[in-house]
């Protein structure tokens, strides 16, 4: 019996893997998990009005395409946990929030302006950096609809 134990608890902890970056909720991701998909990463901040704005263009972006496109935000100054909580709901944001900033594992420099809008390519290169506001249809324009 204890052997059988041992190898259970074995196989358990032999299965979870560390994920490569957390959301605001805590849950895991793999960045090969976005291979092959088109990834917006929205930089945002409470006190900035244009943020609010498009926070709900990024909610419909990220309903319409959950398969084939993913949405996450990165909030501009970094904070704890709870307060970052706190900053997505007063944010309305229902797409996943890095608790981090991914600037340096996809290559680019750190946004000085906001809101900006980086769009990753399925390949996993930087297709667009975007600087201002956006909407569903100006991301949309950028990218082929037709691989969506």
């Amino acid at each position: 019996m204890p052997r059988t134990l041992f190898f259970l608890f074995y196989l358990l902890l032999a299965s979870c893997e560390k994920a490569d970056f957390y959301d605001s909720h805590g849950g895991g991701h793999f960045y090969e998990d976005l291979a092959g998909k088109w990834v917006v990463i929205n930089y945002w901040a409470t006190w900035c009005g244009p943020c609010h704005e498009e926070i709900p263009e990024f909610n419909r972006l990220a309903r319409a395409y959950p398969t084939s496109l993913k949405v996450f935000g990165v909030n501009f100054e970094p904070v704890d946990p709870d307060v970052m909580e706190e900053h997505v709901k007063e944010m309305g944001i229902t797409f996943p929030v890095y608790s981090g900033d991914p600037y340096e594992h996809f290559g680019y420099e750190r946004p000085l302006v906001l809101p900006t809008t980086i769009v990753i390519s399925p390949e996993g290169s930087i297709h667009s950096e975007l600087v201002g506001p956006q909407t569903r249809d100006s991301i949309l324009a950028i990218i082929d609809s037709s691989s969506l």
